[in-house]
């Protein structure tokens, strides 16, 4: 969900009434309730979030708009991002002082988008892809019961 303000993510999953707040503004990162998302919020379906980068307009946030199922492992789905949106915190460019400044803007947005082009971006939300199967089988019961984020 996108307000003048924030950024909303809310999670698809039975039950989950948890939602990401990314405020627009400060940056600031908080967990709120889907009730207090705004209703006149836009809203459209996203996968995942990528990242956030900060160029020459100030920050981005990098969403994955598309995905493509390439896999399982031991029944977990593992997915291929396929498309990417760029979203700007700052609702406007009239911030930036001269041309040089946008279009310097320009040209990084434009190599950001050929990056997320390249092929590669994969993800799973349910099994660790950033460890080798060697590297789980000698962790700890501990460790295994970590939530992905946590890892």
């Amino acid at each position: 969900h996108i307000t003048p303000e924030k950024f909303y993510v809310e999670a698809c999953d039975d039950g989950a009434d948890d939602v990401l707040a990314i405020d627009r503004v400060s940056t600031e990162v908080t967990l709120t309730v889907k009730k207090d998302v705004p209703p006149s919020a836009v809203t459209r379906p996203i996968f995942g979030i990528l990242g956030t980068i900060r160029l020459v307009a100030g920050t981005y946030l990098i969403v994955i708009t598309k995905k493509k199922k390439v896999g399982e492992i031991f029944g977990h789905a593992i997915w291929k991002a396929t498309d990417f949106d760029i979203l700007s915190y700052k609702k406007t460019m009239l911030h930036l002082t001269d041309i040089q400044q946008l279009q310097d803007n320009k040209v990084f947005l434009s190599m950001l988008n050929h990056v997320l082009s390249v092929d590669g971006f994969y993800f799973s939300t349910t099994y660790d892809l950033t460890h080798t199967l060697q590297r789980l089988a000698n962790t700890s019961p501990e460790f295994q019961e970590m939530s992905l984020l946590e890892r």
